[in-house]
């Protein structure tokens, strides 16, 4: 009696889900960016929520809200109601560096969530000031060598993509680097130009004209394959350090116990937008290069990332209270 009592009400918890995913959408979705308004997640967020909201037949409306390196957002989406109308966007630093990194981050990558899908990897570009003495990236570790932690470089901020991309690559090579903190990107960027440090490893479109005025050296890229921007520069693991990948990643997740129905519809509309031309060309102008994903692959993804990158954010010793 008691089991056909559970499997009754499975069954009448799947027949209200799938009536959700009928009727759903019936007003405007809010997709919460955890992050200001300009910046690479957001644009990513952008690009794809005007091809969905035409799928969908309702409006995706981006709400921007900064704070704690996204935390405090991703917090508010895991909290949000699951029924389908608030969203997230979900990136390498809420979802897989921020646990670790905060020392209450508010919410648990795996179980407070429900991912929809990914959207797009970027990968970062090693930039040099033209005076390193180093042409490649084995140039680069072998001169880290021979003067430990003379070399410094510049990153976005503590606990950032760029801080945790560059600590892996010191990980990896066995050298001692300085890191200088920076505010944003931009600040790191212009004192690296500026000669005040020597390694940056930036997103790809600021570093295209940088580099063909001389500005700055570019020596290899970070993903697992050369980029389209740069096809003449080596990968990091082709040139020095085989294994080496630090990438961006950006996808949309939903509360966790929102229907798998009103998922596997959103996640339909968001292949449907990576799959139109014009959407890919945005996103591999940006630097990046589309991905899409099932729900499930990418479960698998944010799970494979917290676990990479946590380790790195012990190594580092980073941590916020």
């Amino acid at each position: 009696m008691t089991r056909t009592i559970w499997l009754g009400a499975v069954i009448a918890l799947a027949a209200i889900g799938a009536a959700q995913a009928q009727d759903y959408p019936s007003r405007p979705i809010t997709l919460v960016v955890p992050y200001a308004a300009g910046g690479g997640n957001d644009v990513m967020a952008r690009i794809v929520a005007e091809k969905m909201s035409r799928s969908l037949g309702q409006q995706i409306v981006i709400e921007n809200k900064g704070g704690a390196g996204g935390s405090i957002a991703t917090r508010q989406i895991a909290k949000a109601a699951p029924d389908g109308y608030m969203l997230g966007l979900g990136g390498t630093g809420t979802l897989a560096i921020n646990p670790t990194l905060y020392a209450n981050a508010g919410y648990d990558p795996r179980r407070d969530f429900a991912p929809v899908g990914l959207i797009a990897t970027s990968a970062l570009v090693v930039l040099v000031h033209p005076s390193v003495q180093a042409n490649s990236i084995g140039e680069l570790i072998a001169l880290a060598k021979r003067e430990p932690g003379k070399l410094n470089y510049a990153s976005a901020g503590a606990g950032s993509g760029i801080h945790l991309g560059s600590e892996l690559l010191a990980h990896m090579a066995g050298i001692k680097l300085t890191h200088i903190p920076y505010k944003g990107s931009s600040p790191a960027l212009t004192d690296l130009i500026g000669g005040h440090v020597a390694i940056y490893l930036s997103s790809l479109p600021p570093a295209i004209a940088l580099v063909k005025e001389g500005k700055v050296r570019a020596l290899a890229v970070t993903g697992p394959k050369r980029s389209p921007i740069f096809p003449d520069l080596p990968t990091v693991a082709e040139a020095a350090l085989p294994g080496y990948e630090a990438v961006l990643h950006y996808g949309i997740i939903a509360p966790a116990g929102t229907p798998q129905p009103v998922i596997d519809k959103l996640n339909a509309a968001l292949k449907a937008a990576l799959a139109e031309e014009d959407v890919r060309g945005r996103i591999i102008a940006d630097g990046a290069e589309p991905l899409p994903t099932s729900p499930a692959e990418y479960a698998a993804d944010i799970d494979a990332e917290e676990t990479k990158w946590s380790k790195i954010v012990k190594l580092s010793g980073a941590k916020v209270e």
